[in-house]
Order: structure tokens, then C-alpha cells, then sequence
């Protein structure tokens, strides 16, 4: 079965850095396109960024200028660096995986921006 597994959230200040990875592990042959949703408390989840199979990526106008959504050669791993954190920022981060058969979920990433 395929895997969807998150890692690099933490703890951080306002105005510093943190790099999610999100890999998908195991045999896969039709995966497309990867992202990054995110839900703090009380909010809806929101998209963050997505990154096509031809490396089209797509933002959040929050997270322009501040977030790059990039992956690997084999298109199996996807990251979110994530620059000039704010306190706005602090979320659980979920990774997404596509599918022909449909969309795989990673388990979440807690983010917390705080001084």
C-alpha cells in the first residue's frame, strides 16, 4: 500500500524557517500531482501549494513571495520551504498525493510560529 508521510514541522519564531518533506512510499506508477493543504484551529483547510506532474506550481496568495513548493526528480517527494513564518502561518500542514484512482492523504505536520 502507498504511504503518504510528512516530516519537518516544529516549532519556530516569527520570521524563520521550516522545510516540510512529504514523501509517497511505495510501488507507484501513475502519481501527478503533489501539494500542501493547511488547517489551524477554528479555520477551514486551505490550499498552500501544489506542484503539477510538469512542475507547474500554484500558491496561496498568503503564501506568495514566502513558500516555494518543489520535488524530486522521481516525482515521488515533494517539499514546502516555508520562509518569513508567521504566527498566521501556525497549522497542521497535510501532504496530497494524485492519483488515476484518486487522492492519498498524509497523516499532518504540526506548524507552530510563536515567539
Amino acid at each position: 500500500q502507498v504511504h503518504i508521510v510528512e516530516s519537518g514541522g516544529g516549532l519556530v519564531q516569527p520570521g524563520g524557517s521550516l522545510r516540510l518533506s512529504c514523501v509517497a512510499v511505495g510501488i507507484i506508477f501513475d502519481i501527478g500531482a503533489m501539494g500542501w493543504y493547511r488547517q489551524a484551529p477554528g479555520k477551514q483547510r486551505e490550499l498552500v501549494a501544489d506542484i503539477t506532474e510538469g512542475g507547474h506550481t500554484n500558491y496561496a496568495d498568503s503564501a506568495k513571495g514566502r513558500f516555494t513548493i518543489s520535488r524530486d526528480n522521481a516525482k515521488t517527494t515533494v517539499y514546502l520551504q516555508m520562509d518569513s513564518l508567521k504566527p498566521e502561518d501556525t497549522a497542521v500542514y497535510y501532504c496530497y498525493s494524485d492519483f488515476t484512482s484518486g487522492r492519498a492523504w498524509g497523516q499532518g505536520t504540526q506548524v507552530t510560529v510563536s515567539s
